[in-house]
């Protein structure tokens, strides 16, 4: 069976799959770009944008550090990361990730369109803001990512009633992503919490809003996963991980190197600052925090609104927008390494073009 295109508003992507939004500058103009030029949807992430390009575009940067949220969201660089992609790939379609956990959501969002998203992407908490933010760009398709058909169901009705509005397309995340996550530690290994369990519920919940499509996410990992969840009624699927492995992935080659180097077993979950656990390898930073001696918190940048000015990260004994910006620098020792809980199986460095072949024809060798 051969994969279909699908729409999400206004814009039909020619392949059902979409890449995932992976900051710091994990995917932005090299990733993002080659994706949508290979008929996939290429997501631009808006986390940490004022680190790109060796800090050029921030105002103020303090100790290497982006200062504040409007520094560290960098609205320059971003439209500096839109353009370079479109470079790439054109007019096809192109989408924005905001977390809602950012500080300063609404904002980044706005110049996430003015820097020439398609679409906007929101996981991290519920958008509930998110029509209110894009109000001025109608066009601007909103894609939401839920857990649960009952967390679609209070989007829903909120933004109907508030905005008269409805999403575009929804994304579905199982608990096996990488980053952050929609469920607490423990609810993330209960069998009823998995992707395939979650996903029939929330497709049956988009129908009572007019059929809205249906983005199965996390822990997809090849040509069978994707047809399975095609299977089960998504119109696509999204992916992260994958898309590590590949040549053009922004990120530096220390991380890619410690995503293929990492086995099963030190793929874990984490205590995050943002409040929800989140996926990646561990490393000497997870000892240094344990032991106390992992970099101070200091927080320069104000990354994300539930951290509190620095209070969560002092909790859990680290500064997530540092820790992350450090392994954007392919520092080793301080990085924060984010990946899904399929990061051991990457193997081998080869092109999005690659990838995207392998991914719609199958050509797979089964492990």
């Amino acid at each position: 069976m051969s994969f279909k295109s699908f729409k999400i508003g206004k814009h039909t992507i020619e392949k059902p799959i979409i890449q995932g939004g992976m900051g710091v500058g994990v995917s932005w103009d090299q990733l993002a770009g080659n994706v949508s030029l290979e008929g996939g949807l290429g997501v631009v992430s808006s986390v940490g944008t004022g680190v790109y390009n060796k800090r050029e575009f921030p105002h103020k940067v303090v100790k290497n550090r982006p200062l504040n949220e409007d520094n560290f969201y960098c609205a320059d660089a971003l439209v500096e990361i839109f353009k370079n992609a479109r470079k790439i790939c054109g007019d096809r379609p192109l989408a924005a990730n905001v977390l809602y956990a950012s500080s300063g959501y609404d904002q980044i969002v706005k110049d996430a369109c003015k820097a020439g998203a398609d679409m906007i992407i929101t996981g991290a908490g519920l958008p509930l803001t998110m029509p209110e933010a894009t109000k001025e760009y109608p066009d601007v398709a909103l894609v939401p990512i839920v857990s649960t058909a009952k967390a679609l169901r209070i989007l829903c009705r909120r933004w109907k009633k508030t905005h008269k509005r409805l999403p575009d397309a929804v994304v579905v995340e199982g608990p096996l992503s990488g980053g952050h996550q929609g469920f607490k530690y423990d609810e993330c290994f209960k069998p009823e919490n998995q992707l395939e369990v979650i996903l029939p519920p929330v497709i049956e919940e988009a129908k009572n809003w007019g059929n809205i499509p249906v983005i199965a996410a996390g822990g997809i990992w090849d040509h069978n996963d994707i047809q399975k969840m095609l299977d089960l009624g998504a119109v696509a699927v999204q992916m992260g991980t994958r898309f590590i492995g590949t040549i053009e992935c922004d990120a530096h080659d220390t991380f890619k190197k410690i995503i293929l180097e990492s086995k099963k077993e030190n793929i874990k979950l984490f205590k995050s600052p943002v409040g929800y656990p989140a996926r990646g390898v561990e490393t000497n930073l997870q000892k240094t925090i344990e032991e106390g001696k992992a970099p101070k918190v200091a927080c320069i940048s104000n990354c994300v609104a539930p951290c509190n000015r620095g209070v969560e990260a002092k909790v859990v004994g680290y500064c997530i927008a540092d820790r992350l910006s450090d392994a954007y620098d392919g520092l080793e020792e301080s990085g924060l390494f984010f990946t899904g809980a399929n990061g051991y199986r990457l193997n081998e460095i080869i092109t999005v073009k690659e990838l995207m072949e392998k991914l719609m024809n199958g050509e797979e060798n089964s492990e």
